[in-house]
C-alpha cells in the first residue's frame, strides 16, 4: 500500500473513533504497520488481513484500539509491561502514543521476539525492552515485583490465575489494562483480590471491543 493511501485510511479510521493524530505519530504508525506487513508474510504475527482492501479491521484492532486506550493511561504512569506481546499490539502503539513510558514487552516465541526487537530498532524506541520468556517466568526476578505502574494484556479469555500472576508486577495503585472483546467473565463483579474493577471503556464500535481496567489495592 502506498504511503499516502495508508495514511489516508488510518486518518479516516481514527476520525471515526474521534481521534486526532499528529503527523509524527502517523508516520511512526505507518512504519510499524509496514514492517508488520513485511514480516507477517514470513511468520505468523497476526491473523488479520493486512492486504489492501481487507486491512480495515487490522488497522482498527492493531492501531486504533491501543490509541483509544492510551487516553485512559494516567499522566503519572511511567512504566508498562505488556504480556504476550506477539506482533507488537497493543504495546507498540501505546508506546508511540505515550513515549514517556518505559516499556517491557514479554513474548515467549523467539521469532516474534526477533520481530519486536527489529520494530524497536526501526522506530528508535527508547526505554524499551523485549523479554523472550513467558510472563510467569519473570516472577523469579524480585526486582520486578510490585515495580510497575501498568500491565497490559490482550486475551479473549482471562483466567483468575493469570490475573493473580500479572498483579504481582504492579505497585499498589497500579493498573491492569485488559483489552477484551465480547464475552468472558464479568470482571466488574468477580475480580480476584487484591485487584478490583475500576472502569470499562468502549474502544472500537465495529469490533465490540473494550478496555477493562483493574486496580491493585492494599491486601
Amino acid at each position: 500500500m502506498a504511503n499516502r493511501e495508508f495514511r489516508d485510511r488510518l486518518k479516516r479510521r481514527a476520525k471515526a473513533s474521534d481521534l486526532t493524530l499528529d503527523p509524527d505519530l502517523v508516520e511512526k504508525l505507518e512504519t510499524y504497520y509496514q514492517l508488520l506487513t513485511k514480516w507477517n508474510a514470513r511468520i505468523n504475527l497476526t491473523a488479520f488481513s493486512l492486504a489492501v482492501g481487507g486491512e480495515g479491521a487490522a488497522i482498527d484492532r492493531l492501531l486504533i484500539e491501543p490509541l483509544m486506550a492510551a487516553r485512559y493511561i494516567p499522566a503519572s504512569a511511567r512504566s508498562l509491561l505488556d504480556a504476550g506481546t506477539g506482533g507488537g499490539s497493543p504495546a507498540i502503539p501505546l508506546k508511540l502514543a505515550r513515549p514517556d513510558l518505559r516499556l517491557r514487552m514479554v513474548e515467549v516465541k523467539t521469532r516474534k521476539a526477533v520481530f519486536l526487537r527489529e520494530a524497536v530498532r526501526m522506530l528508535s524506541l527508547r526505554d524499551t525492552e523485549v523479554e523472550t520468556a513467558r510472563f510467569e517466568e519473570l516472577l523469579s526476578r524480585a526486582e520486578l515485583h510490585e515495580s510497575l505502574d501498568l500491565v497490559s494484556i490482550r486475551a479473549v479469555r482471562i483466567e483468575t490465575r493469570t490475573l493473580l500472576t500479572l498483579q504481582a508486577f504492579l505497585k499498589v495503585g497500579g493498573k491492569l489494562m485488559l483489552f477484551r472483546g465480547q464475552g468472558g467473565i464479568d470482571l466488574e463483579t468477580s475480580s480476584p483480590p487484591p485487584l478490583s474493577w475500576m472502569a470499562s471503556y468502549p474502544l472500537v464500535d465495529s469490533l465490540h471491543s473494550k478496555l477493562v481496567v483493574l486496580v491493585k489495592t492494599m491486601v
